[in-house]
């Protein structure tokens, strides 16, 4: 209760879907695709569904968890206070690499995109994105996830607009051979395609600032996961149709490269760096919410310093969890530009992520029937099981597949997490020189 009192409940049903499609659509689809078809050719189009196969298993179950205990830091309080404390840590601390990878990634494609209108210096203007994003996130949550909900609302429009325009322009002869490189193509496009669908889940983790979250979190997630597959498909079957195959795996702006076959260049430029800026920003946006709640819940429970789970008094929000997630994406900028092994270094964790929140999935039905009762998306006992199993699997064999495509951010996240086990025990050993209760 005491979270209810602080932070703001400023989240309604549309700006969840939109925080789940603003995670997902604003960057991936813009970027994503090129290396996905360098791997697989036109057989990229069949691993988007295969790809959303794992993502669509593990969303039931955070429907059944964003639905039981909606919290905010929820992918850090769920496994802290149902599976291991020492768990969670470890799961979150790989997140922040992996959300400072993401917000790379964001910024990089959007200042690519912001150059076609005006020259900028790649990093500077970068780093001028952060401010400005963490900048405005400091004021609350409802401004935030209102400007999200207009803006990812024009997005749709927008690529409807183009697959409708694009459709007659498609050349057949672009899918053909339709499998240059066979399953092992497809199989190992699958672990960056199914980033496509990362951040579906993102509003469980504001759970505690959205309104009637058992109710709009479950409801939320269906219907981002399932307007993002509509929306990736007709896209990446346009764009290959009116590119092909060579030319769309060595685009570095696929979109607008699609878009200028039907009306030119000069006019896609500013329609699509527009309208990249704008699904974009909202990515920012709603992964610097997610971000700095793992900060705020860690503080909160003692995992991190006190202080980075204190909330503003006049607006709301976690104004220190911001801060650290800001200058953690400002050293972030010292990453060297490599796109596919930055997608795998952000996957990874989101996928330890799921899997730990499939087991506090378990561990409440099997130990908290009560809170299982109090449900809002009714699933039983045993099905819960099964989805949440499912779910784990689904992470762990995509996360083995990644290995295939680049084993350089493995190795990367191993170092990583290793300063965090250093960082946990000196923090475990601080606590109980001061005489507080250690972690469980």
């Amino acid at each position: 209760m005491s979270e209810l009192r602080q932070l703001k409940q400023g989240v309604g049903l549309l700006p969840v879907i939109a925080l789940g499609l603003g995670t997902a659509i604003g960057v991936s689809i813009f970027s994503v695709i090129a290396p996905a078809t360098q791997l697989a050719g036109p057989a990229m189009l069949l691993a988007v569904p295969l790809a959303a196969i794992p993502m669509f298993v593990i969303a039931v179950t955070y429907a059944f968890m964003g639905s039981t205990l909606p919290t905010s830091g929820a992918s850090y309080e769920w496994p802290r206070r149902f599976v291991s404390e020492k768990l969670a840590f470890a799961i979150v601390w790989l997140r922040i690499a992996g959300n400072v990878g993401a917000m790379f990634i964001l910024a990089l494609v959007l200042v690519r995109y912001l150059s076609f209108l005006i020259p900028v210096p790649t990093k500077a203007a970068m780093a001028g994105l952060f401010v400005i994003v963490f900048g405005l996130n400091l004021f609350g949550v409802a401004l935030a996830a209102s400007i999200q909900t207009v803006l990812m609302a024009a997005l749709v429009v927008f690529f409807c607009i183009f697959a409708v325009a694009g459709a007659p322009s498609v050349e057949p002869a672009a899918f053909a051979p339709f499998m240059p490189e066979g399953w092992g193509g497809v199989l190992a496009t699958i672990p960056l395609l199914v980033g496509l669908f990362f951040g579906i889940e993102a509003a469980t983790e504001v759970g505690g600032e959205v309104r009637n979250g058992r109710r709009n979190i479950p409801l939320g997630i269906a219907a981002a996961i399932i307007t993002s597959v509509v929306v990736y498909t007709l896209v990446a079957g346009v764009c290959l149709g009116l590119l092909g195959p060579q030319a769309l795996g060595a685009s570095e702006t696929p979109i607008l490269d699609a878009v200028a076959v039907l009306v030119g260049e000069e006019r896609a430029r500013p329609i699509v760096a527009l309208a990249a800026i704008a699904a974009i920003g909202t990515s920012l946006n709603a992964l610097c919410m997610t971000f700095s709640r793992s900060f705020y819940a860690m503080g909160r429970a003692g995992a991190l310093p006190e202080f980075f789970g204190r909330v503003h008094p006049k607006f709301g929000t976690p104004h220190f969890a911001l801060a650290a997630a800001f200058m953690a994406c400002m050293v972030g900028l010292l990453f060297p530009v490599n796109l596919a092994a930055l997608f795998l270094a952000v996957n990874i964790p989101v996928l330890l992520k799921y899997c730990t929140t499939c087991l506090s999935a378990i561990r409440i039905v099997r130990t908290r029937p009560d809170l299982h009762e109090q449900s809002a998306f009714k699933l039983s006992a045993k099905a819960v099981e099964v989805w949440a199993v499912l779910g784990i699997v689904m992470a762990i064999s995509v996360t083995l597949l990644g290995i295939s495509t680049d084993w350089r951010p493995y190795l990367i996240l191993a170092g990583w997490g290793l300063v965090g086990a250093i960082v946990y025990i000196i923090r475990h050993r601080t606590k109980a020189a001061a005489g507080q209760e250690p972690d469980a």
